[in-house]
């Protein structure tokens, strides 16, 4: 109960054990995973697709997506075509098309929210989430899906509690005080928000991989009206 943040209407916690200890009082929750699957989301769903998330890549994704008569994507960024956790991989996927993105953070979270109305936010949608889960009640939790160091725990990722602090800002209620520290820290970034963020240690890997134009994608603030809400295991267009 005490890690409920109960008693706040906006409330913040990192990753599966965060998600769980808010997930009962909660009227919705937006999964923030920004450099990668929420951003791969947004970009899908406005064009039309269904993106059904996925725990991760082995053998039982790919039944999983023949048995939806999807297209599985790679987990992993490749040059190579097709659709992969590179979000300009997905830039002209075609309306219709049913995707299925494996991912250890981002997808695992989204289908950890039981029956919970569900988000996928990122700073391309930031104000336009925040708006659609104002509609659903004022006890609006926000996750920070954070990366994976090599050992499996949990890394928290600068980039997405940015991410959640932009969404927070365009919301009203009280903030717990894991909520305000996560909008003081968009606040504190907000005047070089590209810049900032490309400095951070996961971009700054992809940019040395040759994926800046993931990140440029990325941090294109506010530059999508697309609300990806999860329904019937799949990620499609909410009409705020």
């Amino acid at each position: 109960m005490v890690f409920s943040q109960r008693g706040f209407d906006i409330r913040c916690e990192w990753g599966g054990a965060g998600l769980a200890a808010l997930l009962a009082d909660s009227d919705a929750i937006a999964i923030v995973d920004v450099l990668s699957f929420s951003t791969c989301v947004d970009i899908a769903v406005n064009n039309g697709a269904l993106v059904y998330p996925y725990r991760w890549q082995d053998e039982s994704a790919a039944t999983y997506a023949q048995s939806l008569g999807a297209i599985l994507a790679n987990h992993q960024r490749e040059f190579a075509t097709g659709y992969s956790l590179a979000p300009s991989s997905l830039v002209n996927i075609p309306a219709g098309t049913r995707l299925v993105i494996p991912s250890p953070n981002g997808a695992t979270l989204s289908l950890a929210t039981e029956s919970i109305p569900t988000f996928a936010g990122c700073l391309r949608n930031a104000e336009s989430v925040a708006l659609a889960m104002q509609k659903l009640g004022s006890r609006l939790s926000l996750i920070p899906a954070g990366e994976r160091w090599s050992d499996g725990s949990l890394r928290v990722a600068l980039e997405d509690l940015i991410g959640v602090g932009a969404i927070i800002h365009y919301l009203n209620g009280t903030r717990s005080p894991e909520a305000q520290a996560a909008e003081t820290t968009y606040l504190h970034f907000q005047s070089d928000l590209a810049t900032q963020i490309q400095q951070v240690a996961s971009a700054k890997e992809l940019i040395a991989r040759g994926f800046g134009a993931d990140v440029d994608l990325a941090v294109a603030f506010n530059q999508s009206t697309c609300v990806p809400w999860l329904m019937k295991g799949a990620y499609t267009r909410y009409i705020v």
